[in-house]
């Protein structure tokens, strides 16, 4: 053990950094087998010298972030401690550009290097493809950046749309009108709509169409100009649904195209349109693929766990 480095800050600060009753003092200690005391003039990190000085840039990066108005909870400085020293990552950019705030007040941002990735891509280009496991924020954050260009007028419309697997022929036999049928499949999109609008804002731009939440099926026939198109779960299109869907977005317009392509949902011998799409589109201008990962799960952290032993199944099937 060698003598700590002091880093300079008051007790709220502390209190932010440490959370209530010091939870968050173990993620220091048990990620970077330092020690943490909290002084008078500051925090005391001992340890070895290698140690101090991974522990210390964190901790400053994240001082950074709340001295600019954001406290952390315990998941988000989770996420930052754990994966600092695989990334190496500057986290001075996240929580610090909000996406929208919502009527409750919840403010929306990138919490992961992945989603500020992500979020980049989706700002830069006109066509960009979100790639990653459940709870990645894929389709979060893509209905998030489409509200705000809605409210920004910098579209006039917003569509979402997923493949029906029992589209088609087998929509027809289920109860029940348009709606009632596919309303099942479309429930997260829902979901997240109402969060970032409130039930007013959002059925009123239901009523007068600048909402619009579809099966993919309907897409077919029509050019969408001015339009914030999401085409979410695409890995369970076929590869004439997705150039189908490819080909509808016209004069400003963007697109934004999600998946997981280790969770198809089509017949063992379907090609995903999804799978094959990224290789068939690769180094056109003005499209991104942007894969996230568990390391990028904002949920429990079970779910980040189960998709780790999935993929690791997966491996030793292959």
């Amino acid at each position: 053990m060698s003598d700590g480095l002091l880093i300079k800050l008051d007790n709220n600060e502390a209190v932010k950094l440490l959370g209530l009753q010091d939870k968050n003092l173990e993620l220091f200690t048990e990620n970077f087998d330092v020690n943490l005391i909290v002084k008078d003039d500051g925090l005391l990190v001992t340890g070895s010298a290698a140690n101090r000085k991974l522990a210390r840039d964190l901790i400053e990066q994240i001082l950074t972030i709340i001295r600019a108005g954001h406290t952390p909870d315990y998941e988000e400085i989770k996420y930052m401690v754990e994966n600092y020293q695989k990334k190496q990552s500057d986290f001075h950019h996240l929580f610090k550009d909000e996406i929208i705030t919502t009527p409750r007040g919840k403010k929306i941002y990138a919490k992961t290097v992945g989603q500020h990735r992500y979020l980049q891509a989706i700002q830069r280009n006109d066509l960009v493809f979100g790639i990653g496991p459940a709870g990645t924020g894929k389709t979060y954050l893509a209905v998030a950046m489409a509200v705000k260009a809605l409210k920004e007028k910098r579209i006039s419309k917003i569509i979402l749309t997923r493949p029906a697997i029992e589209a088609g022929e087998r929509l027809g036999f289920l109860p029940g009108d348009l709606q009632d049928k596919v309303d099942p499949y479309l429930r997260p999109l829902y979901d997240a709509l109402l969060e970032f609008l409130g039930m007013d804002v959002y059925q009123k731009h239901m009523e007068r169409g600048v909402i619009e939440v579809a099966p993919l099926a309907y897409m077919r026939g029509r050019t969408l100009n001015d339009a914030f198109i999401i085409l979410d779960e695409a890995q369970n299109t076929t590869p004439e649904q997705m150039k189908m869907f490819l080909t509808r977005f016209g004069f400003g317009s963007k697109a934004i195209v999600t998946g997981d392509i280790t969770q198809v949902d089509l017949p063992r011998d379907s090609v995903s349109g999804l799978r094959q799409v990224i290789h068939i589109l690769k180094g056109i201008k003005g499209i991104d693929v942007i894969t996230l990962d568990e390391t990028d799960i904002i949920r429990h952290k079970l779910v980040a766990d189960i998709v780790r032993a999935y993929a690791k199944h997966s491996l030793r099937k292959k």
